[in-house]
């Protein structure tokens, strides 16, 4: 195995927060280590990575493992360039390469030659370090320095750039390509999937699949566990337990455990009752004493169950409304963005509605402007060009990733009651405790909150404000993963209008109704949740595909033709033949094409004709664009069927 951990446990005072915990690693094994925020999944990190100490217990591990760990949000700090830090992870295979070049030089050297002896030594050490060179990655270097840069995002920065005038988050990305390329035996990784976009998150889930060690990772990233680990540890009560399969699975199987534990136990509870109730009532009578006293020795020697542990307290809320807006609640037409006078547009042309009741997801890769949309939205960001226009009765609560709307300064039970006056304390310390702050918790200052707990204070916040219109910037950050299902819980019972920016695609798929990709020149539009989106986005891709393949190959027999020099009459019939199968083929196949593309654009005419949409601009926009595309491909199929027949 990679690593065992046997009966670790660590405590700071007099509070617990690991106890005997004991799990392994087995080489190319994939495990997630979940758990609530504070349950101890950092520090066994850094236990393992030998940053911290255990109060008791041990960690295995052979001399020849190596084990990479990349701490949460641990940004690389260094003033070289971004290709002279990535290189230096190939320092040995770089100092080899040197020492080729000098024995190559060497080797040219007539003067070698003369020493035979000295020559044949120099052949064979060149020899035995090009082929330790080769089997050591040599000739892939430049090429897995270059792909993990793409994959991490960084193909667009020029590879001079010093690395200590980078943000917070591309060094935290940074650091993450470092480690991969280091390819450690065990890669241990605490939320790596903070500050990536979509891409990048799909890129790295497909290189973490393919990796050739073992990877311990923490994440609240339910898709990212799905996509990549084939086991679960949890840590639950100090303690760790071990589930087979990927987070899905874990959370099927665990209920399905507590189902099971509590049905035993209160098989065992009606039979312990049972048996006490025959024991007081025919103990004191002559004729039932023996029956009674066996009775009793029964449930003395009887193994009580526990009662099934349930969940752990989670925060509890919901989202309520004062009053319903109007049925518009948002216009964006032709919207610009740019941060000053003299910069370049952030991005331009961008467009979409909202009515009421809308659950739309913005998304786009990280830069392009999601977060500066929703402020200029909001009154916080100007816009260049374009119209925002809100609809009647529209109440705005807004969340915003780095809750800059915090006071640092205030307490927990301040900062609420500061944006809430009228409201008395009773109702304050509810709501905070329907969030998990209890007791002292409510006189902690933000400015000591953990990214988590400063999370929940927004939420109660948003919570309070009771507005019909909710905008949310990356709502899910620093949420554990239970919290997230509450919230999710929260939001899908709410009554208003939704617009969120986020990266969680588990949240994507279970929340979104319609999705608004921000693109430089503007949105492109897709129905459905994440998904979907990414199925209609892949059918594109096929359909181009095949249109491209189709001009290419017309265009090659074309060549082919008018190169190819005069064949005897035999050679002449038979490639008549061939092409003739290969037309009545291409026939065939355009002809499928032509029925299945009719028969959409029928499906599109048949939708705008149903009465439940005729009031839905919307969807009627959606479904025209979409029959537009498909009436393309359709007349484009035409030409090329006729253009064969002819």
């Amino acid at each position: 195995m990679l690593l065992q951990v046997s009966d670790i446990s660590k405590s700071y005072g007099t509070s617990t927060v690991l106890s005997s915990i004991t799990f392994q690693v087995q080489p190319r094994e994939r495990v997630g280590l979940v758990g609530v925020n504070g349950a101890g999944k950092s520090t066994l990190l850094r236990i393992i990575a030998g940053e911290a100490s255990a109060d008791s217990g041990t960690i295995y591990k052979s001399k020849e493992t190596t084990i990479g760990y990349l701490a949460q949000s641990s940004g690389l700090q260094s003033d070289n360039t971004i290709e002279a830090e990535m290189r230096a992870v190939f320092h040995h295979l770089i100092e080899a390469e040197r020492e080729l070049r000098q024995l190559e030089q060497e080797i040219a050297d007539p003067t070698l030659h003369e020493n035979a002896k000295l020559y044949a030594a120099t052949l064979e050490r060149y020899s035995q370090l090009s082929e330790w060179f080769r089997d050591n990655g040599g000739f892939e270097m430049e090429t897995r320095i270059r792909s993990v840069l793409h994959g991490m995002g960084f193909h667009q920065f020029p590879q001079d750039t010093i690395i200590s005038t980078l943000s917070g988050g591309q060094k935290t990305r940074l650091a993450l390509a470092r480690i991969l390329l280091q390819a450690p035996d065990l890669l241990m990784l605490d939320e790596p999937t903070n500050y990536l976009d979509i891409e990048t998150l799909t890129w790295l889930e497909n290189y973490l699949r393919s990796y050739s060690g073992g990877i311990l990772v923490v994440s609240h990233d339910r898709y990212f566990l799905d996509a990549v680990v084939q086991t679960i540890v949890e840590i639950e009560r100090h303690t760790a337990k071990r589930y087979t399969g990927n987070y899905s699975r874990f959370i099927d199987i665990k209920a399905a455990e507590y189902e099971t534990q509590l049905k035993h136990y209160e098989k065992q509870q009606e039979e312990i009752e049972r048996l006490e109730d025959f024991v007081q009532r025919n103990i004191v009578r002559a004729s039932t004493t023996k029956r009674a006293q066996s009775r009793r020795k029964a449930l003395d020697k009887m193994e009580r169950l526990d009662k099934p542990l349930g969940d752990l307290k989670r925060a509890h809320f919901s989202f309520e409304i004062e009053r319903t807006s109007g049925k518009d609640v948002l216009n964006v037409d032709k919207v610009s963005v740019r941060f000053s006078d003299n910069d370049p547009l952030l991005f331009q042309n961008v467009s979409f509605r909202l009515e009421r009741s809308d659950n739309v997801a913005l998304i786009g890769p990280n830069g392009i402007g999601k977060s500066t949309l929703l402020k200029a939205l909001v009154g916080q960001q100007p816009h260049a060009e374009g119209t925002i226009r809100w609809g009647t009765n529209v109440a705005i609560g807004y969340y915003d990733q780095e809750h800059t709307g915090l006071n640092p300064s205030n307490t927990v039970l301040e900062e609420l009651w500061s944006a809430y006056p009228g409201i008395e304390e009773a109702r304050i310390r509810t709501v905070l405790g329907n969030f998990l702050f209890s007791g002292d918790d409510v006189q902690k200052r933000i400015s000591a909150l953990s990214g988590g707990e400063r999370a929940r204070v927004s939420l109660s916040k948003l919570m309070l404000a009771r507005a019909n219109m909710l905008i949310l910037d990356e709502p899910t950050n620093h949420l554990d993963l239970y919290s997230k299902e509450v919230l999710e819980s929260a939001l899908m019972d709410y009554d208003g209008t939704l617009l969120f920016i986020s990266h969680d695609r588990y949240f994507l798929n279970k929340m979104a109704e319609r999705i608004v990709e921000l693109t430089p020149q503007g949105t492109n539009h897709f129905l459905g949740n994440y998904d979907e989106m990414i199925e209609k986005k892949r059918e594109n891709d096929e359909m181009r595909l095949e249109t491209l393949s189709f001009a290419q190959g017309k265009q090659g027999s074309t060549v082919d033709t008018v190169e190819k020099s005069a064949p005897s009459s035999y050679e002449a019939d038979k490639q008549a033949k061939r092409d003739e199968r290969a037309r009545q083929r291409k026939l065939e196949g355009l002809e499928a094409d032509i029925a299945r593309l009719e028969g959409e654009v029928a499906a599109f005419e048949e939708q705008l004709a149903d009465p439940a949409v005729f009031n839905d601009y919307v969807r009627i926009g959606d479904i025209q664009a979409q029959m537009d595309v498909c009436k393309a491909r359709l007349q484009a199929a035409y030409e090329a069927w006729e253009e064969l027949l002819a």
